[in-house]
């Protein structure tokens, strides 16, 4: 099954101060039944939260191999169609420009399924369905 990761999954798995979330993230990366695409908006968060925000912070250059490591899978671009479609998406539905962008790309990957705790488990935006991992 394809599905999409937020970037809350990724930084779970690296988040030692949540280890019933950290073990489901990790789960989930390691499932080979699963088709991860991320996008790069989700690169770029994973990066910055991880070698910033995390306690403890994860290194630099592990968080930039995770990085690489996902890029050889599929990434949605970033580009400005989909800044606009994430703008409309945002106005229409009341959410965040960062989490209609994510819900936008999700759907330009072709996933049923968006796995994310930032949205609400069940909420479906066209085709993508959002289901939490962590509930």
């Amino acid at each position: 099954m394809t599905v999409f990761l937020d970037t809350n999954v990724l930084v779970y798995a690296f988040d030692g101060s949540e280890p019933a979330k950290r073990a489901r993230a990790l789960a989930l990366l390691e499932d080979e039944a699963l088709d991860v695409v991320v996008s790069a908006q989700v690169l770029n968060e994973f990066y910055w939260t991880a070698t910033r925000k995390l306690d403890p912070k994860v290194p630099e250059d592990v968080a930039q191999d995770v990085v690489r490591g996902l890029a050889l899978g599929r990434v949605v671009p970033v580009d400005a169609a989909l800044v606009e479609e994430a703008i409309a998406l945002s106005r229409r539905h009341r959410l965040s420009l960062w989490d209609a962008g994510i819900v936008v790309a999700a759907q330009r990957a072709g996933c049923r399924e968006l796995l994310t705790e930032d949205l609400t488990d069940g909420q479906a935006f066209g085709t993508v369905t959002v289901r939490d991992p962590f509930a």
